[in-house]
C-alpha cells in the first residue's frame, strides 16, 4: 500500500500543471481520500506559490478602467448623454489608479468631455487638463515663492539703515513705464500706421483659438512697447463669439481698458482696396520694402494641420493684393512651412517701420527655421540661374512633344 501511494505521488507531481492549467483540480474525485489530500494540498501550495508572481497591477488597473469605462459610457444609449455623475466617477477612479486627470474640472470642461465620440478621445483630453492643471499649480508656486522672497527682502531693507545715494539720472519705476507705454498707444489709436488683424477664422479648434489669442495678446504688448506703434484694429469681430470669450477670459475687466480699436465691420468697408495688402505665406507676390500709407492685414489664425490658402483664398474673394515676407531671399531655409506665429510676425512689421532693414527685422524668425542669412545678391543670381535652366528644361519638352506629335501625324497619313 505504501508502494501504491508513492507511486500515485509521483505521477501526481507530473500532472498537477496540467490539472491546474485547465481547472481540472475542480472536478476531483474525493473518494481517494489519501491521493485526494496529497492532490488538493499540492495544488494549494502551487497557487499560493505563484499567486505573488502571476499577479500583474497594470493589468489588473486596466481590467477595472475598462469596466468603469463600459459602465459610465457605453451603458447610455446613442439618444442620451452619458451621465455626469458617472463621469465624474470615472475621472475619480482614473486618479487613484495613476491615470493623467486632472483634480478640479469645471462643468464646461465636463460638456466638452461628453461631446467626444470615443474612450480614447475623452482619455486624451483628460490628459490635456492634468497637463494644464499640473503647469498652473507650478505657475502658482513660483508666484508664491517669488512673493515671498520679496516680501524678505522688503523686510531685511526696512531692518537696515539706508543711506540715500546721489544719482546722475532719475529713478524709473516701472509704473511710470506703463503710463508711458499706454500713452503712446493712446497716441496711435489717433495718429499712428493702422495694422489690421482678420478675427474672421471663428471655424478653429478650441486648443487653436486658445493659441490664437494668446499670441494675439503677446502682439497688443509689442505693439504697446514700440517706439511707434500702430493703431491696431480688430476686424470681423464677433460679439460674444469664441475670439471674445476667450479674451474675456484671459484679460477680464482690462480688456475694455486695451487701446485697440475692436469692430464688427469688415476692412473692406474701413480703408480703400488699393491700400490694403493682406500677408499670408502663400502668396506669390514678395514684399520689397514696408509702405507707410498702406494697410497691412494679419489673418488672426493658428492652424496646427497648416490647410494651405486659407488666407490667399480670403483675399482673393475681396480682390485685395497680397504678400509674403521675403524669407528664401534672406534665408537658408531649412524643410517645413514658412510660417510664422502672429507675434513674430508684429515684430518684424514694427521693426521694418522704424529701420526700414530687412536684415534686421529678420533677426525675428527663429533660427530653428533655417541655417543663417544668405546675400541678397547672391540669392537673386542662384534663383535666376534656376529660372534659367527651368525655362530650358520646359522649351526642350515643348520640342520633343512637337516632334512626337509631327511622327504620328505622318505615320497616320502613312497608313491612309
Amino acid at each position: 500500500m505504501h508502494l501504491l501511494n508513492l507511486i500515485r505521488r509521483s505521477a501526481f507531481k507530473l500532472i498537477a500543471p496540467k490539472m491546474t492549467k485547465y481547472g481540472l483540480f475542480l472536478t476531483m474525485p474525493s473518494k481517494i481520500n489519501t491521493c485526494g489530500t496529497l492532490r488538493m494540498i499540492y495544488l494549494n501550495k502551487s497557487i499560493s506559490k505563484n499567486a505573488d508572481e502571476n499577479i500583474d497591477l497594470d493589468e489588473w488597473k486596466l481590467v477595472v478602467l475598462s469596466g468603469l469605462q463600459k459602465e459610465a459610457f457605453e451603458k447610455a444609449s446613442p439618444e442620451e448623454e452619458p451621465n455626469i455623475a458617472a463621469i465624474k466617477e470615472y475621472i475619480d477612479m482614473s486618479r487613484r489608479l495613476g491615470k493623467a486627470a486632472p483634480e478640479n474640472i469645471t462643468e464646461e470642461q465636463l460638456e466638452r468631455l461628453i461631446e467626444y465620440p470615443s474612450v480614447t478621445s475623452r482619455n486624451k483630453y483628460l490628459a490635456f487638463l492634468a497637463s494644464k492643471e499640473m503647469r498652473k499649480n507650478a505657475e502658482k508656486e513660483k508666484k508664491k515663492k517669488q512673493r515671498e522672497e520679496r516680501e524678505e527682502l522688503k523686510k531685511t531693507m526696512e531692518n537696515e539703515e539706508l543711506v540715500p545715494k546721489s544719482r546722475l539720472f532719475r529713478a524709473i519705476w516701472e509704473s511710470s513705464m506703463d503710463v508711458m507705454y499706454n500713452w503712446k498707444a493712446a497716441q496711435a489709436m489717433s495718429f499712428g500706421q493702422p495694422l489690421v488683424f482678420d478675427m474672421d477664422y471663428n471655424d478653429m479648434s478650441e486648443r487653436e483659438m486658445q493659441n490664437t489669442v494668446k499670441q494675439m495678446m503677446e502682439c497688443e504688448g509689442a505693439n504697446r512697447k514700440a517706439v511707434e506703434p500702430f493703431h491696431l484694429y480688430y476686424c470681423n469681430f464677433k460679439e460674444d463669439g469664441p475670439y471674445h470669450k476667450e479674451f474675456l477670459k484671459r484679460y477680464g475687466d482690462a480688456w475694455d481698458n486695451l487701446f485697440v480699436t475692436v469692430t464688427e465691420k469688415s476692412y473692406v468697408e474701413l480703408f480703400p482696396r488699393d491700400q490694403i495688402v493682406y500677408l499670408t505665406a502663400d502668396s506669390p507676390n514678395v514684399m520689397e520694402t514696408f509702405d507707410h500709407n498702406k494697410t497691412y492685414i494679419i489673418g488672426s489664425l493658428v492652424d496646427k494641420t497648416i490647410r494651405k490658402g486659407v488666407s490667399l483664398a480670403r483675399a482673393k474673394r475681396l480682390k485685395l493684393a497680397t504678400a509674403q515676407l521675403p524669407l528664401e531671399r534672406y534665408f537658408h531655409w531649412k524643410t517645413g512651412a514658412k510660417v510664422l506665429t502672429l507675434d513674430q510676425m508684429i515684430m518684424i512689421l514694427i521693426a521694418l517701420k522704424n529701420t526700414g532693414n530687412w536684415k534686421e527685422a529678420l533677426e525675428f524668425v527663429p533660427k530653428r527655421k533655417h541655417e543663417g542669412f544668405v546675400d541678397p545678391s547672391l540669392q537673386q543670381f542662384i534663383n535666376r540661374q534656376k529660372n534659367k535652366r527651368a525655362s530650358e528644361q520646359n522649351f526642350k519638352k515643348k520640342l520633343l512633344v512637337d516632334e512626337l506629335s509631327k511622327k504620328r501625324l505622318w505615320n497616320g497619313l502613312w497608313e491612309e
